[in-house]
């Protein structure tokens, strides 16, 4: 991202950003009403969620500082969205689990119809937070981390993270079942379809870090 990007266009990041945490969360929730599985990461959640007593958004946001501490340990800095995504998304899953603004799924087949509407929506957050270039999730962070000590690639990385998460949120008592299939399936498919609709490639975007952020805000306050 160039660092002499116009104010307007910089607050509309902004806001699209927020909107991003906020769909994100929805289909996070939806997914866990749904009662049939979720990502590695949300059966993780819940299941410390059940262990700590605490809520799922105040689980996340302490989960994704922990992660983001353990980046910076491995010399991955965060992005300013990397920290917002921190905090707002698990306010947002508070905000938004109490509400019961859905319908509770009476069968197995609305069950998985409900958990691939939640993985739809979450899928088009993670677009909507991304392609800001503000920066990426803290969990994104831990993967390259990980891949620049090990030396593997990303294709062992990511599904090592993501097993040794899942089968951690399994034996804390967090979701498993056919949606955990469903998700892990299709969860690439449906980024691919969106990211395809609006014709974006994550590989082009140029994240903004925290120092390239402050420089930005003090050019527009000087």
């Amino acid at each position: 991202m160039q660092n002499n990007i116009n104010p307007g266009i910089f607050i509309l990041k902004f806001i699209k950003l927020f909107i991003g945490f906020f769909v994100l969360a929805l289909g996070i929730v939806i997914m866990y009403k749904a009662g049939i599985g979720m990502t590695p990461w949300g059966t993780f959640h819940v299941g410390l969620m059940k262990v700590a007593g605490l809520t799922l958004g105040r689980i996340s946001q302490i989960v994704g500082l922990l992660v983001i501490l353990l980046s910076m340990f491995l010399k991955i800095y965060p992005g300013i969205a990397t920290v917002l995504n921190m905090f707002f998304i698990g306010f947002f899953i508070d905000l938004i689990n109490p509400l019961n603004i859905y319908p509770q799924p009476g069968s197995k087949i609305l069950q998985c119809l409900m958990c691939l509407a939640g993985l739809w929506i979450f899928s088009l957050g993670i677009y909507l937070y991304i392609s800001c270039g503000l920066g990426a999730g803290p969990r994104d962070g831990l993967m390259v981390g990980l891949i620049k000590i090990t030396g593997f690639s990303a294709s062992y990385i990511k599904p090592a993270i993501e097993i040794t998460i899942l089968i951690s949120g399994i034996i804390l008592g967090g979701p498993f079942g056919i949606g955990t299939f469903l998700i892990a399936i299709l969860g690439g498919k449906f980024l691919d379809i969106i990211f395809n609709i609006a014709d974006y490639d994550p590989a082009e975007t140029e994240h903004l870090s925290f120092l390239q952020f402050f420089k930005l805000i003090r050019s527009y306050i000087l």
